[in-house]
């Protein structure tokens, strides 16, 4: 962090500005900047009428760097804001969720009207099993409908909830319930993954005998698999909820009332407990929802690509799209469960209007071929979105022309399981988009690229991204340990939070991210992003994705490294890998510079990945560096990390 500054070479030149029938029709129109940054924390009060205040706060921000209070005097319920006001607006009749399941034919239609019922039962439930306001509840479930219920009812209760990624083994499990003591846990006997049932009960059992505080686990039937009982303990959902009234009285809770908490993956050190509170973050959520999705609640079908075991499924699967009351698609499966045309035809079946997923699928639909897009009709599509990571322009590219049919916006969405929602993304209406790039923060929100010594950067010069004001939807911290949450994040740029990525300005001034900072390479004293060098790579023509590390070097300080996935097969067709491994080096030189021309490139057919879609690039550090393999156990297929340390084994090293 001392060393030179994080450099940044890539140019793009393209650039789409909405059609003129968009713009005219969209929610976030040019003056919204000026209003919001004329007085940001004013602003802020403004939209914060999105919601159903049961006491209206009349003071808006307490500012106590780094801890903030937001709308403190004011008092409401998630979940009444959710699902009960739409009801009693007429709109009970309304689709909330079109689920899908993993298996071809299995689907559930719920309106808000059902939706009231079911979170009233599941309210009740809990209820009787003990749940009181303050407790904090596990939730280990598939995407399934009870997943949406059991969070709503959660908040409802004013509890706390704590979702797990249902991909995560029970030791990972377990450490979140220990860190937050979770009481109570909702799971499901299983999940299915392309058609086959995985169980999950019996992680949650494991789990449990290093958790001894927890007094009941409440489990839905979902696959039917046999699963160890514990009297008194475990209670089946289909016995417990349906029992129950649907109807249910809400209590309102304060604007800073604790409503859930979520754990950053930890791959050296303990996950992080970042938990959100309830006024600013549901008014943060719901306001970017309205203006960066452009959501029209009367007629848009929306699908966020994604698993309610992230942060991205908390602010815009379940709180921000309830909150606009729109109407959502809710999917269990893979991309490709049931064929990888799988996607294209829910789209094509339900209408579909905005997609929000993450660049990794994107790739993966890029390596699949063109044909299967092809074979739907996509023309529902308006908006699409992308989320997770910086999108490499020619996946963006691929994107716009073979998903929305070059008419579609795309919003380029940056933020973090801290931030809470979105902080910088194009407005569709308004930004000329640029591929790859995330453009300009949101109204109402403060950032700044800094470099070592945190002062601002010029245009055209890489940086640290830091937010330099305080936003409705932050953290309020990491739950149980507020010295780290300090150290973490408010101690390398006093009065700054710092992010942990890198960024640039590019020549307009726009924002570009970089990566983590972690995935800074020092090339020969030149400090260069990975995530550039990857974009260099998709670029090329017969590569559909790139993940790239440094590695130790004893010449240069360290080199690069790059793993390649190439379109169809990863033998390069009717190439000679040799050649198509020296074109490629050659072609990063020449998009960047020859000093980013990789040391060593492999053709791999699959990257590692977490069952979020995550490129697991620690884990090809440690390919790369000869070292022992960190955990494995989040990866979709373990397997994959042998046999591309046996590909680099077999590799040598590309000398100049």
């Amino acid at each position: 962090m001392t060393e030179a500054k994080l450099e940044a070479w890539l140019e793009e030149t393209r650039s789409f500005a909405p059609s003129t029938e968009f713009a005219q029709q969209a929610n976030a129109q040019p003056s919204l900047y000026g209003e919001a940054s004329a007085d940001p924390v004013a602003w802020w009060r403004e939209q914060a009428e999105r919601l159903t205040w049961t006491t209206a706060p009349s003071s808006t921000l307490e500012w106590d760097p780094p801890f903030a209070t937001w709308f403190g005097d004011g008092t409401l319920n998630a979940s009444y804001n959710c699902v009960d006001r739409h009801v009693e607006a007429g709109r009970g009749d309304k689709v909330a969720y079109h689920w899908v399941g993993d298996a071809e034919g299995e689907s559930r239609i719920t309106t808000y009207a059902e939706l009231q019922k079911m979170v009233a039962r599941c309210a009740n439930a809990l209820t009787e099993l003990g749940v009181t306001a303050g407790d904090r509840v596990a939730v280990y479930l598939p995407m399934i409908p009870e997943a949406i219920v059991t969070m709503l009812a959660i908040v409802r209760l004013g509890a706390i909830h704590s979702v797990v990624f249902a991909g995560f083994s029970a030791d990972a499990l377990s450490s979140r319930i220990l860190d937050s003591d979770c009481r109570f846990v909702v799971t499901a006997d299983g999940a299915f993954r392309r058609g086959t049932a995985s169980p999950l009960k019996p992680a949650v059992d494991e789990a449990l005998e290093t958790c001894p505080n927890v007094k009941a686990v409440l489990v839905v039937r979902r696959t039917g698999g046999e699963v160890g009982w514990v009297d008194g303990r475990d209670h089946w959902w289909h016995v417990v909820v349906e029992r129950q009234s649907d109807q249910h009285t809400y209590e309102s809770f304060p604007a800073e009332q604790t409503m859930f908490i979520m754990y950053t993956s930890g791959t050296t050190a303990k996950p992080k407990g970042i938990f959100h509170t309830t006024g600013g973050y549901l008014t943060h959520v719901a306001t970017t929802y309205h203006y960066i999705f452009d959501v029209k609640p009367e007629t848009d079908v929306c699908w966020t690509a994604a698993d309610i075991g992230w942060i991205t499924g908390h602010s815009y699967i379940v709180y921000g799209p309830l909150l606009n009351g729109v109407t959502q698609v809710l999917y269990e499966g893979l991309p490709d469960s049931g064929g990888k045309d799988r996607w294209w035809r829910i789209i094509e079946h339900h209408q579909v209007s905005i997609l929000y997923t993450a660049p990794t699928t994107i790739r993966t639909l890029m390596k699949w071929g063109t044909q299967y897009p092809a074979s739907a009709d996509l023309s529902s599509l308006r908006l699409l979105g992308t989320v997770g990571e910086p999108i490499n322009p020619e996946a963006w590219m691929w994107y716009r022309e073979h998903v929305g049919g070059n008419r579609c916006p795309i919003v380029d969405t940056w933020w973090q399981t801290e931030t809470g929602g979105i902080l910088i993304s194009p407005l569709p209406g308004i930004t000329a988009t640029k591929p790859g790039a995330a453009m300009t923060p949101f109204p109402g929100i403060n950032v700044d690229v800094v470099d070592n010594d945190g002062r601002s950067v010029g245009n055209g010069q890489g940086g640290y991204l830091v937010l330099t004001a305080p936003w409705p939807g932050m953290t309020r911290g990491i739950y149980g340990d507020p010295a780290r949450f300090k150290e973490t994040y408010w101690s390398r740029f006093p009065g700054s939070y710092f992010a942990g990525d890198g960024a640039k300005r590019d020549e307009d001034g726009d924002l570009w991210l970089l990566g983590r900072i972690d995935d800074v390479m020092n090339i020969s004293g030149h400090r260069l992003s990975t995530t550039e060098v990857e974009h260099a790579l998709v670029g090329h023509p017969s590569v559909a994705e790139a993940a790239v590390v440094g590695a130790y070097d004893e010449i240069t300080g360290q080199a690069i490294v790059a793993f390649v996935t190439l379109r169809g097969t990863a033998e390069g067709g009717e190439m000679d890998p040799a050649l198509i491994i020296e074109e490629l080096r050659q072609h990063v030189a020449n998009v960047i510079s020859p000093i980013a021309r990789p040391r060593q490139i492999i053709l791999t057919p699959e990257l590692p990945k977490t069952r979020s879609g995550k490129i697991m690039r620690r884990l090809l550090r440690d390919v790369a560096e000869n070292r022992q393999l960190g955990d494995v156990t989040t990866l979709t297929d373990p397997t994959v990390v042998n046999m591309i340390s046996a590909l680099m084994e077999s590799h040598p090293s590309s000398e100049d």
